[in-house]
């Protein structure tokens, strides 16, 4: 009976060697197919072209394609929760931003996934100041013109975002708060057709990153009028900050990042975050970021979930003093 037991110990000792082998293995072996990088948002915003310019290196340094995904809606909720229940092997990721990782929680009372326990981190990309930009149709040339038509017309005026609860619409409620004004919200499933309408003229303002409104900037279809930081940044140097031009302390940045599924191996998550954290210090990749605004963070995992839960904390107090709600 004895020896019994011993055999079948030994069997299954044996068998959980060679599951742990075959897994070890399987790792190893990573990647042998194509990876899905989802974007919880509409091509052509912040999320949507940096998956592009990363997932082009990583589909480099991995041998392996790397295929872009959009699945917009609910302010990047939809997308995110697909990743959450994707299989944790390795094979689909997501462009996580300050909306859908720290923002939301507080602005969705059911969330289909929890922002922190369904991912694993794997890297901060960057971030970048918000900027408000106008029409070049419109009548406004300052931020001061904006607010004087706020003002006497209360709630007639209004602004587009990437969807409730994104950056933008956060920017666009501070910005209401800042300077005692009345706009109308006008959400759209992503900044790429938040940014259409404003171009087309249906909607006079905008807040974005200077990655969704550079082109059109350049091409003379937005007018900026102040960029939400600090400092004039190096995109725009002609354009004021929001203290210079009277609101002080308005300063909005939009964070993006990559997760995985909860789960997903520890070896795999961190060749994910050495390879993106090679390729934002490529010379091709830190002159585009800087012509879009963006300021490279890279870090390891730990870094992006302890900054994520600050994130969370700090925009819960913004929610909650702007009564924001879900659509």
């Amino acid at each position: 009976m004895f020896s019994k037991c011993i055999s079948v110990s030994i069997g299954v000792l044996a068998f959980a060697a060679l599951g742990a082998a075959s897994s070890a293995a399987a790792q190893d072996a990573w990647p042998s197919k194509p990876i899905t990088y989802v974007v919880p948002f509409a091509p052509g915003g912040n999320t949507d072209t940096l998956a592009r310019i990363i997932g082009q290196k990583l589909a480099q340094s991995l041998g392996q394609p790397v295929v872009v995904e959009n699945k917009p809606g609910a302010g990047g909720n939809i997308g995110s929760d697909f990743v959450a229940k994707a299989k944790p092997d390795g094979y689909t990721i997501l462009g996580g931003t300050i909306s859908s990782h720290a923002i939301n929680p507080s602005v969705y009372p059911k969330m289909p996934y929890d922002a922190v326990k369904s991912f694993e981190p794997v890297i901060l990309i960057g971030s970048g100041p918000l900027v408000l930009a106008t029409g070049a149709g419109t009548p406004y040339k300052t931020v001061q013109d904006v607010i004087a038509a706020a003002k006497a017309k209360p709630g007639t005026l209004s602004f587009a975002s990437a969807g409730n609860g994104t950056s933008p619409h956060m920017a666009g409620e501070l910005f209401k708060i800042a300077t005692s004004t009345d706009l109308t919200h006008v959400p759209y499933k992503g900044s790429g057709p938040a940014l259409t309408d404003v171009v087309a003229g249906n909607v006079p303002l905008i807040f974005d990153t200077m990655l969704v409104l550079g082109g059109q900037i350049k091409a003379g279809k937005l007018r900026p009028l102040a960029v939400a930081a600090p400092k004039r940044i190096a995109s725009l140097p002609n354009v004021p900050t929001f203290a210079e031009v009277g609101v002080p302390g308005f300063e909005v940045a939009s964070w993006q990042a990559v997760f995985a599924p909860a789960g997903t191996p520890k070896p795999i998550v961190q060749r994910l975050n050495g390879d993106i954290a090679k390729a934002l210090k490529m010379p091709d990749v830190v002159a585009r970021l800087e012509e879009l605004g963006i300021d490279p963070s890279a870090g390891p995992p730990e870094q992006l979930g302890e900054y994520q839960k600050s994130e969370i904390a700090k925009w819960a107090k913004v929610v909650k003093a702007a009564n924001i709600k879900p659509d």
